[in-house]
């Protein structure tokens, strides 16, 4: 147990020990004591070390303000039980506040040096399975950069849910089948002839993106325009498989590039190989949740006051819509035997979300386990004005790859993870492309970076280890606190699926440091505080890079 754990359980047993005291000596009724008091800390450092809400509990089941019940409490309270407390006291509406020593929470620099890359790590997960799927972008073109958001938290939280015991794995799903691909195909077809000389037009609803004259120049480079003379099934599904394999590696490239890698990449073709969609169609049927109206099979999704209408499964020609495949991907996930899924999606899927977990909860699957996080917009800004939108279809988009060129993977990262996922976001490329500590990420490193130089100086000054002193400065103190609630800050950012609280995290420890840095000389400080100040220094340095790891984010050791 921590020393921030073990004070908060000693703070939980003195508040028992007073209430039976009290109950005891008639001053408070017989209660049922809350299974779990919540003891924290106050937002503002001078109302104390620790508080804790029991007396607000216990006001209504014993008829008195919480006030009156924190002072009963007080009267019967042995601070002696609780190690380092100097004083306690009633704030606010019922507040119990408890002021410990000067230094309390030194030893976690000690914890934090030994536990090495293993602090902030834990088993809480018991090795539960968790499948998260994100990205799965359409293989139409290149990356943009709502899905570089969406790739940023993917990556993030299942660095997150590993630390804390998890056994997480990454999925991309690939839609290679279906209308679009053939959209596709024929879009290829177009270009592959534009650089024949044919005045050949992009059909409507197809990619005019530009970004396809390149797939088209590397086709003819490798296999010539022989397919064009193809009767128009073979050549349109030739050029559509090769656009599609074409566009996957480029984005796994770049993905790769953002450090973001999958475990699995599950293809709808093969999915539609095995026979799961009909599989599917066919035990609904069996169910009764269908109905067959104007030539088209239909989800009666309407009835159950969860869907605005009934929709699609198949159309009039006899071909699934895209649902039906979404459906049985689902059902595969199931079946794999994972304890829960997690899905992060656009926002374009909102309306689709509710029909796939009817179909699913009428199949028989847990839905309770299934999670979908929708990713909002973003919008670049760079000069305060609008730098570009994203139309993949209209060619009219930001590629990941060119936004990375210009911002950087590590900026990238950390600005797109400074914001939930469900927030529209506004993306300023001149603050993340700037090196001044108002650029965020810059700020964090640079932390990590001066704390490397100190260290590297004291390994010349040839600091003694010897014992260390008790970090009983203000500044100190602030920065041991830290430290001692980043396993917390971590187990919160994973289950509650906000890696944000790490940036945040992340920015309070680098501004407590460099205050730190700038009230408490540590090369040149006697000979034990020095000691002590280059522990600290250590186990700060070891956190920030920590977290700056699980965010995917390098840690520089010199700027």
């Amino acid at each position: 147990m921590s020393v921030l754990e073990a004070r908060r359980a000693a703070v939980r047993e003195a508040l028992h020990a007073a209430l039976a005291a009290a109950v005891s000596a008639g001053d408070l009724p017989t209660v049922e004591v809350p299974a779990q008091v919540a003891v924290g800390e106050p937002r503002d450092r001078s109302h104390g070390d620790l508080s804790a809400n029991l007396a607000m509990l216990l006001a209504g089941p014993s008829g008195r303000k919480g006030r009156d019940v924190a002072a009963i409490l007080l009267r019967h309270l042995e601070t002696g039980r609780i190690p380092g407390c100097a004083r306690a006291e009633v704030a606010g509406p019922g507040f119990l506040n408890f002021f410990l020593e000067p230094g309390w929470l030194s030893p976690v620099v000690q914890e934090v040096l030994a536990a090495g890359d293993a602090y902030g790590r834990s088993d809480c997960g018991g090795s539960r399975r968790i499948l998260v799927e994100f990205v799965s972008a359409n293989p139409t073109g290149p990356l943009n950069v709502v899905n570089c958001r969406a790739a940023a938290f993917g990556d993030a939280l299942i660095r997150c849910l590993r630390a804390i015991g998890y056994v997480a794995e990454a999925e991309y799903y690939v839609n290679d089948a279906g209308g679009q691909v053939r959209k596709l195909g024929l879009s290829l077809e177009a270009r592959l002839r534009q650089l024949r000389g044919e005045a050949a037009q992009v059909p409507e609803g197809g990619y005019p993106g530009a970004y396809l004259e390149d797939v088209a120049r590397a086709y003819a480079d490798a296999h010539g325009d022989a397919v064009l003379r193809e009767p128009e099934d073979v050549r349109v599904a030739t050029l559509a498989e090769y656009a599609v394999e074409h566009l996957l590696a480029e984005q796994r490239a770049v993905l790769e590039r953002f450090r973001v890698s999958f475990d699995h990449f599950v293809r709808e073709t093969a999915i539609r190989e095995h026979g799961a969609p009909e599989r599917v169609v066919e035990r609904l049927v069996q169910l009764g949740r269908t109905q067959e109206r104007d030539g088209a099979l239909w989800l009666c999704t309407k009835a159950s006051n969860e869907d605005n209408d009934d929709r699609v499964l198949r159309k009039r020609d006899g071909s699934f819509t895209y649902r039906v495949p979404d459906i049985a991907y689902h059902a595969e996930k199931f079946d794999r035997g994972y304890d829960r899924l997690i899905d992060i999606y656009g926002q374009d899927h909102h309306g689709e979300v509710p029909a796939v977990r009817l179909a699913l909860q009428w199949l028989g699957y847990p839905v309770e386990r299934l999670e979908v996080l929708l990713t909002q917009m973003v919008r670049l800004v760079r000069d305060g004005r609008d730098a570009g939108r994203v139309s993949k279809r209209g060619g009219n988009f930001i590629a990941m790859r060119d936004f990375l060129d210009d911002v950087g993977v590590d900026p990238a990262r950390y600005f797109f993870l400074m914001r939930t996922i469900d927030t529209h976001m506004d993306f300023d490329i001149d603050l993340a492309r700037s090196q001044t500590q108002d650029n965020p990420v810059y700020y964090v490193q640079y932390a990590h970076a001066r704390i490397c130089s100190i260290l590297r100086q004291a390994g010349a000054a040839g600091i003694p280890g010897v014992p260390a002193a008790v970090l009983d400065h203000p500044a100190e103190a602030l920065l041991c606190h830290c430290l001692a609630t980043y396993p917390a800050e971590v187990r919160a950012a994973a289950e509650g699926r906000a890696p944000h609280r790490l940036t945040a995290y992340l920015r309070t420890t680098a501004e407590r440091f460099h205050t730190f840095y700038v009230q408490c000389r540590v090369i040149g400080e006697e000979p034990a505080r020095a000691a002590a100040r280059l522990a600290l220094c250590q186990a700060t340095r070891q956190v920030l890079a920590s977290a700056l790891g699980l965010l995917g984010v390098s840690a520089p050791e010199r700027m």
